[in-house]
């Protein structure tokens, strides 16, 4: 018996969510507010290289940006159903944007302190553990049924070219500018998604 092959109308390309214009502006608009995340943290790491408690200092920015996550998550996904999603993100991303921002001008004048820096960190850690449930509910809003997997799978990929792109962006920024414009870039990304 022959092998019976669905018709090719069935079988949704994997880039099949990215034809969507909503979907596809927010998907960018995504992708780049990662790479910003992943640049500031390789900025905030970079800026406490040369302190005398770097090891420990180095560790705490990624325990600042992380620990949101376990304290934040179950309330965020409640606001995520709660409240209307669209606000909710646009609400987190310009409050990202402004603690990002006022990093960036912290660092900028020189007056950023190892516990200023994880401070900001921990606040730009609470908008991404914010943002997470919102995002995820929203996308079967704007793409069908059918390209679910294919609109999941595009989110794995915009995170993992993030992971990629934004630590060498991050690099070739504090090389050739200095670490106050990482973060002015985070900002800036924050307000793609806004």
């Amino acid at each position: 018996m022959p092998a019976v092959t669905p018709p090719a109308a069935a079988v949704a390309s994997a880039w099949a969510p990215l034809r969507i214009s909503v979907f596809r502006v927010l998907w960018l608009a995504q992708l780049a507010s990662l790479v910003g995340t992943w640049m500031q943290t390789v900025g905030a790491q970079w800026l406490l290289v040369d302190d005398p408690a770097a090891s420990t200092l180095v560790a705490l920015v990624q325990t600042a940006n992380m620990t949101p996550v376990f304290f934040l998550a179950l309330p965020a996904g409640v606001l995520a159903d709660v409240f209307d999603r669209r606000r909710l993100l646009i609400g987190v991303q310009v409050a990202s944007m402004v603690v990002a921002g006022g990093l960036a001008a912290l660092t900028s004048a020189g007056l950023t302190t190892p516990a200023l820096l994880l401070a900001f960190t921990f606040l730009l850690g609470c908008g991404m553990t914010l943002t997470m449930p919102a995002w995820q509910a929203l996308i079967p809003e704007l793409v069908p049924r059918s390209q679910l997997p294919a609109a999941s799978a595009l989110g794995g990929i915009s995170m993992n070219l993030a992971r990629a792109v934004g630590p060498a962006v991050a690099g070739l920024l504090i090389a050739t500018v200095d670490v106050a414009a990482v973060f002015a870039l985070n900002a800036l990304s924050f307000g793609l998604l806004a």
